[in-house]
């Protein structure tokens, strides 16, 4: 049996892949030398998921690896029409970034609730001033996204006595469909974008959108960014017609220190941390080297990608 090629596409620091030392050859690539070493893979682990690289590097018809991971939830970064015609088998992180995400948007939802920022602030001023502040339990919330990661937001939000509703591409049990969610939106207090990024969710939240939630309405995007019409977001802001809102991903990342985002008032801008944990590499790593165990005895693998969809069916 010919010795299998494990092609890693990272950054430092790498995965910890120890328990495949000597059952594999293990190649860690950047962008640079990419499109060199992709047609001699078996298996490309996209350890780096902020990098575009693997969209401009496939080798469309010429020799490509069987199947690639990536560690990260969304799939937009890697997918091209090349890739997503060949019989590549490509697999996601999904169930890494779940509850820590969840935890992150409870957070947020319990920060301006209970009016932290400003407590901080009188602190810092040595201002006693009594105030009251919002009770959460009560209040809706919806979350635009089924999967996995929208299902356990609404279900951390709704130990907190939050009612919230999951949309979905398709109705379903338990799961409102696409001509919900304007109904939705209109009566939520808290508005969660954790959606994949895909053809109909391209700048679903717009200024139309926006438009319809009540003045008093926060929003927040764990998602991707190009979800959110970003100006559009900036000008709900300003005009007072949502009270506020939270970015953890952005159409450009990192955010050039000289973007107006920023400083909008209202806004919370956050660096892609929302599902980042201590240990997360580690659990990235462990979780891929479960799956290429799986590969390698020719198992079917969890996690698979609808490619045509750009996610994980089923939820």
């Amino acid at each position: 049996m010919s010795e299998k090629i494990l092609l890693v596409l990272n950054t430092d620091p790498p995965p910890r892949l120890g328990r495949l030392t000597g059952r594999t050859r293990i190649v860690h690539t950047d962008a640079s030398s990419l499109a060199e070493h992709l047609p001699h893979a078996d298996v490309l682990l996209v350890w780096d998921f902020t990098s575009r690289a693997v969209r401009d590097a496939w080798p469309g018809e010429g020799p490509r690896p069987r199947w690639v991971h990536t560690a990260s939830a969304g799939v937009d970064h890697l997918m091209c029409p090349e890739l997503a015609a060949s019989d590549t088998l490509v697999t996601n992180a999904r169930g890494v970034f779940d509850q820590p995400i969840a935890e992150y948007v409870a957070a947020l939802v319990l920060t301006w609730a209970k009016d932290l920022p400003r407590t901080e602030e009188l602190q810092r001023a040595h201002e006693w001033r009594h105030r009251e502040t919002q009770r959460v339990a009560g209040t809706r919330a919806v979350v635009v996204g089924s999967g996995p990661i929208g299902q356990a937001i609404a279900g951390t939000l709704g130990a907190l006595g939050i009612t919230a509703a999951l949309v979905g591409r398709t109705p379903r049990s338990g799961i409102h469909g696409p001509d919900d969610l304007d109904r939705l939106l209109s009566r939520a207090d808290w508005v969660i974008a954790a959606a994949p990024l895909t053809e109909t969710t391209y700048g679903m939240f717009d200024a139309r959108r926006f438009g319809i939630m009540q003045p008093s309405a926060r929003f927040i995007n764990v998602g991707r960014g190009p979800l959110v019409v970003e100006d559009a977001l900036v000008e709900a802001l300003s005009r007072k017609w949502i009270a506020g809102a939270a970015l953890d991903v952005f159409d450009r990342e990192p955010l050039p220190p000289d973007d107006s985002l920023w400083d909008v008032p209202g806004l919370v801008v956050s660096p892609h941390m929302s599902g980042d944990t201590v240990g997360w590499r580690d659990e990235l790593g462990a979780q891929f080297v479960e799956l290429y165990e799986l590969w390698e005895a020719g198992k079917p693998l969890p996690n698979v990608v609808d490619k045509k969809r750009g996610y994980v069916p089923g939820h």
